[in-house]
């Protein structure tokens, strides 16, 4: 008997040139900006935080953004940056742009609003920009808390929004908790499923407390990102078992075969939240994410489950495939319910029983969520934002395609300082 042999498909690895893996800690740990953890990473390039959203507000202006949308926009990515979340920063100003050129991000467009109650809003995006939509909404959810005690808002046909945690932080500027989620591209499948169904579909909830440094939530409702199987793809490595299903639903640990069945929408994924099944609390994920799914997509009118982001459907003539993202957001005026100095003074308790539990044989600290991205934040706002040189080589490279100056580096600035001291003492100008 003759066993035929089956076609042998190239491999092409599917990790995006910005991902890194650390050279000491290998693929154990991903690394896209050179973070104060490990400062050993061979990238250098540190940008101040308004020589980045200033070139970023002049790409977007080019690209048809009024100034106000472009400085949103700016503010958003630079915020991922500073917090060290450099997956949703500048490195994806690229995938806006290819956006913006294809038609299904919309800068400028008017949105569409509707007030069905006082303590609701519901917006079509109309496929504009996600972080200009998502600015207005939160604004408009915080104005409704003020008079209801809550506020409620609903965004349909929009796009990517950037990080959660940055919408609930203006609710936290208005001393309130702020709530956030947003549904995303099928990577995820359902607990005993085997092709993936729902996005990463992060919920983020901010909280203010007495001491001024707020409990900050912000959480895919996956195991791992779609990063964690690009880093083992690149390197060439097996993944553990418990991250991803092939497409008959089994333990997969080839990440390549995964990354190219999720990109041909074939089937297989990642797990949610708790991994495979339901002993590790699996199917718990997939409730978290199908909550997400059902309150930005199916409540507001938007797509769900594996429409969103099918660029590949077919539309009416004329019309252009989009990824109708659709978000939630919510504003609870914590007056309302009690004494604003009472209620921070009872978050900040609690705040301090975690932080007086008992620690880990091998662990110093117990960090609130958010702590880690604050302290990088404080960080970074004084001695730069690390970028990696291939994001760098992108912004100049963005910069080049437009006639624009690319942002200057710290060490530029230091130059310059250093040359305009030395001429104002008389130095040596030769």
């Amino acid at each position: 008997m003759v066993i035929p042999m089956t076609r042998q498909i190239p491999h092409i690895p599917q990790i995006p040139p910005e991902l890194w893996t650390c050279d000491l800690l290998e693929e154990d740990s991903l690394h896209e900006v050179r973070c104060v953890e490990c400062g050993k990473c061979g990238m250098a390039d540190k940008v101040y935080q308004q020589d980045l959203e200033g070139f970023v507000v002049a790409v977007f202006e080019h690209y048809g953004a009024p100034t106000r949308e472009a400085e949103i926009i700016a503010s958003n990515l630079v915020s991922a940056d500073l917090r060290g979340i450099a997956s949703h920063g500048v490195a994806r100003l690229g995938r806006y742009i290819s956006g913006i050129k294809a038609g299904y991000i919309c800068p400028g467009i008017e949105f569409g609003v509707e007030e069905p109650v006082p303590a609701i809003g519901v917006i079509d995006a109309y496929n504009g920009v996600g972080q200009v939509v998502s600015d207005k909404a939160m604004r408009m959810a915080i104005d409704k808390a003020k008079i209801n005690g809550v506020g409620l808002v609903t965004v349909k046909n929009s796009n990517h929004y950037g990080i959660a945690g940055y919408w609930v932080q203006l609710a936290l500027e208005h001393k309130m908790i702020g709530i956030s989620m947003t549904n995303a591209a099928p990577l995820v499948i359902p607990t005993h499923g085997a092709k993936a169904l729902l996005g990463t579909n992060p919920i983020a909830m901010g909280v203010p407390t007495a001491s001024g440094s707020p409990i900050l939530i912000d959480f895919a409702t996956s195991v791992v990102p779609r990063g964690k199987l690009e880093v083992y793809d690149r390197n060439r490595k097996q993944m553990p078992v418990g991250w991803t299903v092939d497409d008959k639903g089994y333990d997969c640990q080839n990440p390549g075969l995964v990354l190219r069945n999720l990109l041909d929408r074939v089937g297989g994924g990642i797990l949610p939240l708790g991994g495979r099944g339901e002993e590790f609390g699996g199917h718990k994920g997939f409730c978290m994410a199908i909550m997400v799914d059902l309150l930005c997509g199916v409540l507001s009118g938007s797509g769900y489950g594996d429409d969103v982001h099918n660029l590949k459907r077919e539309v009416p003539e004329g019309e252009v495939a989009a990824p109708r993202v659709g978000h939630f957001f919510m504003a609870l005026d914590i007056e309302k319910f009690m004494p604003l100095a009472e209620f921070e003074a009872r978050a900040q308790g609690f705040v301090d029983m975690v932080r007086e539990n008992p620690k880990a044989l091998d662990q110093e600290r117990v960090f609130l969520p958010g702590e880690k991205e604050q302290e990088r934040t404080r960080l970074h706002t004084t001695h730069g934002i690390p970028l990696s040189d291939v994001v760098y080589n992108t912004l100049r490279k963005v910069a080049g395609n437009i006639g624009l100056e690319p942002p200057p580096s710290v060490a530029e600035r230091a130059r310059a300082r250093a040359l305009a001291t030395g001429r104002k003492d008389g130095g040596d100008n030769g």
